[in-house]
């Protein structure tokens, strides 16, 4: 009888660090039973001895009569390796990798690597995969400076490594695959506005080519975010359950491989829940324009080429012969990029009457890029012919470190960053829908086509076209289209999540026209003059993410708080308990 106590008292020092849920209880029949695969494998927090132990059972338990409770972890040889590929992983489920697939793997990967380790070891593996992750995902900021690249994928890096501390908690839950999906919703919420707002790097945004797209309109990027994180946490629970099926037979592995199943089959079914509308409606031709500037190899040069404006008014120009000639349709507008003019057109009578010349000529609206003085704003204006400018749109979500300083009397003591921007923007307030004919064109500027409430808010206004006004020669100085690229992928899963047909136009490329189910009409190239016409549909009904607004977000993350506070509370509840029982005391 005293040997059997001792043995007990072993197993419960063994797993001080273990809810409840996390111990295999022994059934009336001698079997062991299991609520749900999470809870049977359930991470244990002591590290792993090595590779072997993983598969052994532990001396204080057999001696207790019952088996290991799950899988240990991997050990530390492999931990880091493992965290390293989820970084890898993620970053090449974006472009210019784009192998959509690894959104789910990344996840997978970071939950082995981080299952049964310490505070301490959790975020140094986090940190691991962070870095790896952002620096590869943000390799095209080398061409503004190589310090700015990599202070921004610290900082980043850092913001994941501190969050992921709320995973080991989280992965004590019965049903922790739900709660790891809902975390990584919760990280992308934080790292989208915190410190100064990156929606960078979010798990939807790699999904413009796959199946999983069309949940984006059901409740925007952060409910396929949380579905994908979801099926690759899944994915995790079925490769910790192996360990067990080996020992014990593979039915143990049964429900672990029907939920990662369901999991992936669901995020998988995103195009088959919602299509856009389809038949007949209200269509128009639109025009954009991308009249490129000189490839020069280093910013300043770039800077200082005064043909911006020029060229975009002469593609304008050419386009208009086109027309005249009847060997091209004549638009209902005209779209150019962000910067087409960097010189106030009225401060300037030469770039005014260069753009006039233009509009005029093509005798149809014409939105430009314009950057306005006093105060300095980045706007689109609306050019009518023979009028000039009319109504503009304030860019609103302005770029850190790019239009907008932080800290610039700190940075100035030590980079010459701040010089690059030597005034800061001045921010727009309101959503505006610019009236042309039958289209009502809600306007968003480079930067901000990766903040959901800002795309939401031009369609909420009443747009039922969209355009992405952008300026991406700054990040593609060496070649480099990944910024191109991911920015145009954000402008398809904004298609997707509005329904709205939009036309991005660039002063170097990618400039492109997508229709509303995030498919590609016509595209351009870079570093070329080009101009796209397409025939759009203009859609004025609402998704159901545009009626849901914010609150699928909300939902994800107050759902994703609590499971926190209750899993810090059964916490700390077992160490309460466990203080308790001490040597020879009855427990």
């Amino acid at each position: 009888m005293h040997d059997g106590r001792a043995a007990g008292r072993a197993e419960e020092t063994a797993g001080a660090d273990r809810s409840p849920a996390q111990r295999v209880q022994p059934g009336a029949n001698g079997s062991q039973s299991a609520a749900s695969p999470a809870e049977q494998h359930a991470p244990a927090a002591t590290q792993d001895p090595g590779p072997a132990a993983a598969h052994q059972p532990s001396r204080s338990a057999a001696r207790a009569g019952r088996p290991a409770a799950g899988w240990p972890g991997l050990s530390r040889r492999w931990s880091l390796p493992a965290a390293f590929a989820a970084g890898l992983a993620l970053a090449g489920a974006f472009p210019p990798v784009g192998f959509w697939p690894l959104a789910a793997v990344g996840p997978a990967l970071l939950i082995l690597a981080v299952w049964g380790k310490r505070p301490l070891v959790t975020f140094a593996l986090a940190l691991t995969c962070g870095l790896v992750f952002f620096v590869a995902l943000l390799s095209w900021l080398v061409n503004v400076a190589w310090y700015a690249w990599m202070t921004l994928s610290a900082v980043e890096a850092l913001i994941f490594a501190i969050l992921a501390l709320a995973l080991r908690p989280l992965l004590r839950l019965r049903y922790w695959p739900l709660a790891v999906g809902g975390w990584w919703a919760t990280f992308e919420a934080v790292h989208a506005r915190f410190p100064w707002g990156f929606p960078w790097g979010r798990l939807a945004m790699s999904q413009a080519d796959a199946p999983t797209a069309g949940w984006t309109a059901i409740g925007g990027p952060p409910l396929l975010t949380f579905l994908l994180a979801l099926a690759g946490a899944c994915l995790a629970c079925l490769v910790i359950s192996l360990p067990t099926a080996i020992r014990a037979g593979w039915r143990r592995a049964a429900p672990a491989t029907v939920f990662a199943g369901l999991s992936t089959g669901l995020a998988l079914a995103g195009n088959l829940v919602w299509s856009p509308p389809s038949g007949p409606g209200p269509t128009t031709v639109i025009a954009t324009v991308q009249g490129n500037v000189p490839h020069a190899r280093n910013l300043p040069n770039l800077l200082r080429a005064g043909t911006v404006t020029a060229n975009h008014a002469a593609a304008t120009i050419a386009l208009a012969q086109q027309v005249r000639a009847g060997r091209r349709p004549a638009p209902a507008m005209v779209i150019w990029p962000e910067n087409s003019t960097d010189i106030d057109p009225s401060r300037s009578p030469s770039t005014y009457g260069s753009i006039a010349a233009a509009v005029d000529n093509i005798g149809r609206p014409v939105l430009v890029g314009a950057v306005l003085d006093n105060p300095l704003r980045n706007a689109g204006q609306l050019w009518l012919p023979r009028r000039g400018p009319t109504q503009e749109y304030i860019k609103r979500q302005l770029v850190p470190f790019g239009e907008v300083i932080p800290l610039r009397g700190l940075l100035d003591k030590f980079t010459s960053l701040p010089s690059l921007q030597p005034r800061n923007f001045t921010p727009g307030h309101r959503a505006v829908v610019f009236h042309v004919g039958r289209i009502r064109l809600g306007d968003v500027i480079c930067y901000e086509v990766g903040f959901d409430n800002l795309v939401r808010s031009e369609v909420t206004a009443g747009a039922n076209l969209l355009a992405v006004q952008t300026n991406d020669a700054d990040f593609e100085l060496d070649g480099q289209l990944g910024e191109s690229l991911q920015q145009l992928a954000m402008a398809r899963i904004d298609a997707i999540t509005t329904g709205r047909a939009i036309a991005v136009a660039s002063t170097t490329g990618l400039s492109a026209i997508i229709s509303p189910d995030g498919s590609i009409m016509i595209r351009s190239g870079t570093w070329q003059r080009a101009v796209l016409e397409a025939r759009v549909p203009l859609r004025s009904g609402m998704t159901p993410a545009v009626l849901a607004g914010d609150w699928p977000e909300r939902g994800i993350v107050a759902a994703t708080l609590l499971s926190l506070a209750w899993a810090l509370a059964a916490g700390r509840r077992r160490s309460s308990s466990l203080a308790w029982k001490r040597p020879g005391v009855p427990g």
